[in-house]
């Protein structure tokens, strides 16, 4: 697997097909993702080979042949953005396509504006190259957040998110003892009506959210550290759902009064998924010094 700089002005993507016999066109369908605009210029450009070899799209493809895909800059045009400090980048991951980091709690996933630096900026300071976002995570949250490092892999990594194919578990600090040592919170969760910044549970127009929460640890200090897992993605589910149900996060300056720490009890620690392009699961653990010391 790898990804190199071609004479197009554009990239070339070469791996080991790791999926079952189908044809060309099932691969790039539904597989790769790969547009339809893109598709058409690879099969009238002539830059699919299968083996070192030009194919037809409906000619088969098989678990190991070599599927080689070049991309010019008509196929996808260069994005630059301004690049910020590599030396704020903890890398837990990364390989051609993707890398996989340690956000500190504090710094933005990415800018409000077209010069403001943020996470984003320095990991493609990092890579040396502009990078992608494919999921968020809140300026006050800390831990692992994966990056496309090219164009071509982003609709991929889309997919595997939209279809909770991508793990992810957050450790929380909350406030009082919970009960049950496992439950799930399934209240739909929406915008609300006077505060831009913040989400509620709406019962009648909210969107399907749904959290898998597991205590981990009791304090006398009437505080609980939990593990939580995401079944959906909505903005501030977590923070939204823990404060709905009686125990808000602990720091947390949007729902929680009770502030004990100077920052959010939040960490995404563990986050997991099968690579498409090599079925490989990937499973990668985050530490944060804050959150640990936040602790009783």
């Amino acid at each position: 697997m790898k990804i190199q700089a071609n004479s197009l002005g554009g990239f070339t993507v070469t791996f080991i097909n790791p999926y079952s016999q189908m044809t060309v066109k099932e691969l790039l369908e539904t597989k790769l993702l790969i547009p339809r605009k893109i598709r058409h210029f690879l099969r009238t450009k002539k830059h699919l080979l299968i083996n070192q070899q030009l194919v037809t799209w409906q000619d088969l493809v098989t678990k190991g042949d070599e599927i080689s895909l070049s991309f010019d800059s008509d196929d996808y045009p260069q994005k630059r953005i301004p690049f910020g400090n590599p030396e704020l980048v903890e890398c837990l991951y990364q390989d051609s396509h993707l890398i996989v980091v340690n956000k500190p709690e504090g710094m933005k996933t990415h800018g409000n504006e077209p010069n403001e630096l943020a996470l984003l900026n320095h990991v493609s300071a990092f890579v040396g190259q502009t990078c992608y976002i494919i999921h968020r995570l809140d300026m006050e949250t800390s831990g692992a957040i994966i990056f496309a490092k090219n164009p071509f892999i982003l609709p991929i990594m889309n997919r595997l998110l939209e279809d909770r194919e991508i793990g992810r578990n957050y450790w929380a600090l909350i406030d009082g003892v919970i009960e049950n040592k496992d439950t799930a919170i399934q209240f739909p969760i929406g915008r609300h009506r006077h505060d831009r910044r913040k989400r509620v549970v709406d019962l009648k127009h909210g969107q399907k959210a749904i959290t898998q929460v597991k205590c981990l640890k009791r304090y006398r200090q009437q505080l609980s550290l939990v593990d939580c897992s995401l079944k959906t993605g909505r903005t501030h589910q977590i923070r939204v759902h823990l404060s709905y149900i009686g125990h808000p996060i602990i720091g947390d300056p949007l729902y929680c009064q009770r502030t004990t720490t100077q920052r959010l009890m939040l960490h995404a620690h563990q986050l997991y998924f099968k690579h498409p392009l090599t079925l490989e699961t990937i499973r990668v653990d985050a530490k944060s010094e804050t959150f640990e010391k936040g602790l009783p």
